[in-house]
């Protein structure tokens, strides 16, 4: 009976995922995109995350009520969530959370979403 009960729940994932958004901007090359990807594939492995993750590609002239609710529909997931800034500035996010500019990464354009911690 153990065998069965086994076959419906899902399997542990041995690798994240990153589920995208947005769009890309013609400024942005396959080369970095597929570097980007790779950092932010190896970054989730070294912290020991294996589930899902999203990953938003912005560009300032896109529509932010339509991101908006893309930031907000995963926010609720409690999955990590990047912006990858295209353009000059990252989207509004609702009180209580803020972009944090991930330093790590040579191009200084992905965040990750972030809980604001009041002091």
């Amino acid at each position: 009976m153990l065998n069965i009960l086994n076959f419906f729940r899902p399997n542990k994932l041995t690798h994240p995922t990153i589920d995208i958004y947005g769009h890309i901007s013609s400024g942005v090359d396959k080369e970095q995109i597929q570097l980007l990807m790779k950092w932010l594939f190896d970054s989730l492995i070294n912290a020991g995350y294996f589930g899902k993750s999203h990953l938003i590609f912005y560009n300032s002239n896109d529509s932010d009520r339509s991101l908006e609710s893309v930031v907000k529909k995963v926010m609720r997931g409690d999955e990590p969530v990047f912006l990858y800034r295209c353009g000059g500035r990252v989207i509004t996010v609702v009180d209580g959370y803020y972009w944090r500019m991930m330093e790590e990464h040579s191009l200084m354009r992905i965040y990750q979403l972030e809980v604001k911690v009041e002091n």
